[in-house]
């Protein structure tokens, strides 16, 4: 009875240990990542809200900017460790203190077609866990147009790296600024070929 009960206090502490030091928001993030591609522009304000700036690149191609900022987290100092200051140590051992994110949002065809993360926003475990406080909502409340083939609570995301990004079609990656004139047809993908769901 003694084990079990250590053995249940020991996987509550790792967990709110983690959660405490961001490993379960940069899953979140990550898993965001996956989750929102495919999502329309509608479904995505009204999950993640109204962007902060838009860039139409193309005919077909739109960029959305989110951002969003999180406290500094304060360590108080310790009498234990030499060096006088937690954060000191944290800081050496490669932990971050993020406070801000900005999630870059390509749009193809009026669907989510990749999601990046930039800034300050790797927490002490972890890479991007301040971004989940942009996709929070959409986690949350999860729109009809999301990927949910995500894997699961141990699925194939990481706390540690984002997931590989998609490969874009022609249409989401060409620019009249970039000087080409026209599109390689030679790399069109194919139309996709949409099932109908069964009932």
């Amino acid at each position: 009875m003694k084990c079990r009960l250590w053995g249940l206090f020991a996987v509550t502490s790792l967990s709110v240990g983690l959660s405490g030091c961001g490993y379960f928001d940069s899953r979140s993030a990550h898993k965001a990542q996956i989750a929102m591609l495919g999502m329309t522009s509608y479904d995505l304000q009204a999950c993640a809200g109204l962007p902060s700036a838009t860039k139409q690149i193309n005919d077909t191609t739109q960029i959305f900017v989110y951002t969003g900022s999180q406290a500094a987290p304060s360590y108080g100092g310790s009498t234990l460790i030499p060096v006088g200051d937690i954060s000191t140590l944290v800081n050496v051992l490669g932990g971050g203190g993020g406070t801000g994110c900005t999630a870059v949002i390509r749009l193809d065809n009026d669907r989510v077609s990749d999601v990046h993360y930039t800034g300050n926003d790797d927490e002490m475990i972890g890479t991007d866990g301040v971004c989940s406080i942009i996709t929070r909502g959409c986690a949350r409340q999860p729109e009809g147009t999301m990927n949910r083939s995500t894997g699961g609570i141990f699925g194939p995301v990481s706390a540690f790296h984002p997931p590989r990004t998609p490969q874009q079609s022609p249409s989401a990656t060409y620019s009249k600024q970039s000087g080409n004139v026209e599109l390689n047809t030679e790399k069109k993908s194919a139309a996709p070929i949409i099932v109908p769901r069964t009932q």
